[in-house]
């Protein structure tokens, strides 16, 4: 494989030691892009890192009109019982990224929030969800099919992104669903089977 160069193109990849993180580093790298890799630390260098991509990279986006890819989740459309805090952390990056690209969207630099849903990445079994009913028994894209998505998504500019037609129609019918009723499904998808 050949990698094109390509100059004065820069991405900062968060998360980057495994699944979807790590494919995405992968897939820039094979367009030619300088990474700058992170990976989960201890709260204050996440405190010190979400700064520093905020003061440091927005004058080069700027100046380039560059692109933003932020990883949320199908889960940041619901409360979500047994995951209440992982739910709660990719609403607030998809918030977060809307509200960013709204800021940003006459300066020619593009935010994407890529909302996929459950992903082969390793994620499962960190989060105890193996046997889950949201994944037990199921195939699920891989890691690199949704880098692959989201990256294209986000090469046209998309503000949001759901890969798959089924992630995209339960992210949608949160719009109609009583909450309580809501939070009731997600409980029994993602409630642990021993």
């Amino acid at each position: 494989m050949t990698l094109q160069t390509a100059p004065h193109k820069t991405a900062l990849i968060t998360g980057a030691s495994s699944g979807i993180g790590k494919a995405l580093a992968h897939r820039f790298a094979q367009d030619g892009y300088h990474l700058v890799l992170a990976a989960r630390g201890v709260a204050k260098m996440q405190a010190l890192a979400d700064a520093l991509q905020n003061k440091l990279f927005m004058p080069d986006l700027l100046a380039t009109r560059g692109k933003i890819l932020n990883t949320a989740s199908t889960a940041a459309f619901q409360p979500g019982p047994y995951m209440a805090v992982y739910c709660a952390t990719k609403s607030f990056v998809l918030s977060f990224s809307e509200a960013i690209a709204s800021e940003l969207e006459d300066t020619g630099v593009t935010v994407t929030a890529l909302c996929p849903g459950p992903t082969a990445s390793g994620f499962q079994d960190k989060a105890d969800l193996g046997n889950s009913a949201l994944v037990r028994g199921k195939k699920l894209p891989t890691a690199e099919e949704v880098a692959a998505l989201g990256y294209r998504a986000m090469q046209r500019g998309q503000r949001v992104y759901i890969p798959g037609f089924v992630n995209w129609a339960m992210a949608q019918s949160t719009r109609v669903t009583p909450h309580n009723l809501a939070t009731k499904v997600v409980k029994t998808l993602t409630r642990p089977i021993v």
